[in-house]
């Protein structure tokens, strides 16, 4: 039975556009208030937004999402007549009250936001931010494209009569767009790469050698730039480091239909594709995959046949592309020092791998789980507006590059992203997800360290994680005051949900969390202020080698007698909980008022953050 409430709330969308164009270092700042069409021109730009409505609700009560996503909405589209991809932010901005009106929480407002044919949320709005930071959108607009939103806005079917009861809220859209100087990708690669450091194949441009200038930072992760396609001068990455190990397969070697094509493709919360920045902006998102078998060692591997191409948006990279990185060597740019999965298939049941020392094994797609390093390919017209290629000064993007988010929510931010947390030689951490809705999950960038050596523990008693088994009563207890300090303390979530679901060998990584793989239920679970990441979770893989990373736990038990960690190579192993010792990387929430106060968010400059009050 449906709630009814006496609640009058205003919910006022004026449309108040500020356009913020960037012409080399000059900027053009305009306000225009009631008109239908904005139009602004500065240069080559010429952007367009057009209002199809005015939103207003009067005399509202509080409805369910199912209801909230069939409002009519404020329509309305964004154009670009110029001649330059441009970066834009649309932002919802407050209004001020008159007179005698009270505001009404964020936390009691829902949302809903259609972009073309894709669907966004319904969410709380406090998952856009907070004013003036409240992001409805943001992204890269080509040349000719247009952009149609419609925005939706309800007030929450849980809301008391004490946080809506005779409450207003009002506000405007403000749009900020930028251009910036930048050449494409494909451009910067092949001037700033030595000649001598390129293979070109006739299909593809490889770049070779030890240690190229080929670091890009996207969306919080390290990337590699693999190789340039020669016509459609798109260009392949790689992560620098194993996101995650999984199993790749129950059976069988091939990449369609795998665990590892649905773990990189997931555009859930869970998944990776679902937490890259702007992927439709950035990424080929319809790209070609050749996972034909391959049975030759390195260096007499030939480009594939194409028997085999899968489409994705993301992949792995195949034993070619590898072999090419480095003339069939194994001491390649692309040789992290962990092992590693390729797109290859070797027979009907092993996939090849690429082993700490750079040379190729075959491993049972079922029984074994190693890391996976994502693979993407850049859209030809991504552009980089700064850095050197160097792994101190990455390139970065056009739309990637943000540089003052003081102010900003961290709940907004990309998995991958550093932070500055905790105490010491331990306060560098890095985003996760945002698994529960307006909060941000983060863990330690490397296991927990003790005057600079690893501390080891063993996991406890049983299988099953608690806050009073050996590892969570550390995590819950010592780790709080000596680890992190008060001031961080307080940022922490005091409560948050820790999945248990058991991955036995060739089980689907979804069962970390589930119960199944169609997700309809989740898997046993416990709730603890501090927890530990589950297989196949974002970040749980390895972010460094040779002597500075060591095995850790998870949360995740193979069995009834074995808890799976991940090891120092990168995959994931068994153990005794009660009898091995292995590292710590805590996993916890903050709260969705935690802010960012400065930094870029790379591991250099990571966020520096508070708790806003």
């Amino acid at each position: 039975m449906k709630k009814r409430k006496s609640i009058i709330i205003l919910i006022s969308i004026l449309l108040v556009i500020l356009i913020v164009l960037g012409i080399t270092y000059a900027y053009l700042r305009t306000t225009l208030e009631g008109q239908k069409d904005y139009v602004i021109r500065a240069g080559a730009l010429d952007l367009i937004l057009n209002e199809g409505n005015e939103l207003t609700l009067e005399k509202q009560i509080p409805i369910e999402d199912s209801e909230g996503i069939n409002l009519d909405g404020l329509s309305f589209s964004l154009t670009n007549k110029g001649n330059i991809d441009t970066d834009y932010t649309i932002y919802l901005d407050d209004i001020p009250l008159d007179e005698g009106e009270t505001r009404i929480p964020d936390s009691s407002i829902r949302y809903n936001l259609t972009r073309n044919d894709e669907v966004i949320g319904p969410k709380n709005l406090t998952t856009m931010g907070s004013d003036p930071d409240r992001r409805v959108d943001f992204g890269i607009i080509g040349v000719d494209e247009t952009i149609n939103y419609t925005l939706r806005i309800w007030i929450d079917y849980d809301a008391t009569s004490e946080e809506a009861g005779g409450k207003s809220f009002k506000g405007k859209l403000r749009v900020v767009a930028t251009q910036e100087v930048g050449e494409e990708v494909s451009t910067v690669l092949l001037e700033n790469i030595p000649k001598d450091s390129l293979y070109d194949d006739g299909v593809d441009t490889f770049i070779t050698g030890e240690d190229p200038n080929n670091y890009i930072w996207y969306s919080g992760k390290l990337w590699r730039a693999v190789s340039i396609n020669n016509e459609e001068k798109t260009v392949k990455l790689v992560t620098e480091w194993n996101i995650s190990p999984i199993s790749y397969l129950s059976e069988g070697s091939t990449f369609e239909g795998s665990y590892m094509e649905s773990w990189l493709n997931d555009t859930s919360v869970d998944g990776f594709l679902g937490n890259l920045r702007a992927p439709e902006s950035f990424i080929v998102m319809d790209a070609k995959w050749d996972a034909t078998m391959e049975t030759r060692e390195l260096g007499s591997i030939t480009r594939p046949d194409g028997t085999t191409v899968v489409t994705d948006a993301v992949g792995l990279l195949n034993v070619y592309e590898y072999q090419s990185s480095n003339n069939g060597g194994t001491d390649g740019y692309l040789n992290n020092g962990l092992y590693w999965w390729t797109l290859t298939p070797y027979s009907l049941s092993n996939v090849r791998y690429v082993y700490f020392d750079g040379y190729l094994y075959n491993g049972s797609s079922s029984s074994t789980s190693f890391g996976a390093r994502p693979s993407i390919n850049l859209k030809s017209n991504v552009k980089i507006v700064s850095g050197d290629g160097t792994i101190d000064n990455p390139y970065r993007l056009l739309g990637d590059n943000d540089t003052d988010l003081s102010g900003t929510l961290l709940n907004t931010r990309y998995s991958g992203e550093y932070i500055r947390f905790g105490n010491d030689e331990n306060n560098l951490y890095r985003i996760v997800s945002h698994e529960i809705e307006g909060l941000t999950k983060i863990t330690s960038a490397k296991p927990l360290k003790d005057s600079g050596t690893f501390k080891q523990v063993s996991f406890g008693d049983t299988v099953t994680f608690s806050s009073t088994n050996t590892i969570g009563t550390f995590l819950n207890g010592e780790y709080l005051t000596s680890y992190v300090g008060d001031i961080y303390n307080d940022m922490i979530e005091d409560s948050s949900i820790w999945y248990l679901g058991v991955i036995g060998a060739g089980v689907n990584y979804k069962q970390a969390k589930y119960t199944d793989t169609s997700m309809s239920s989740y898997a046993p679970s416990i709730k603890t202020k501090v927890g530990l990441l589950r297989y196949g979770e974002l970040m749980a893989g390895q972010f460094d080698r040779y002597g500075n990373n060591t095995a850790y736990w998870t949360l995740t038990p193979y069995d009834l007698s074995i808890v799976r960690s991940v090891r120092d190579y990168g995959s994931s192993y068994r153990q005794s909980p009660s009898s091995d010792l292995a590292g710590i990387r805590p996993s916890l929430n903050l709260k969705s008022n935690v802010i960012i106060t400065g930094g870029t968010g790379t591991k250099l400059d990571p966020f520096t953050l508070e708790l806003r009050s």
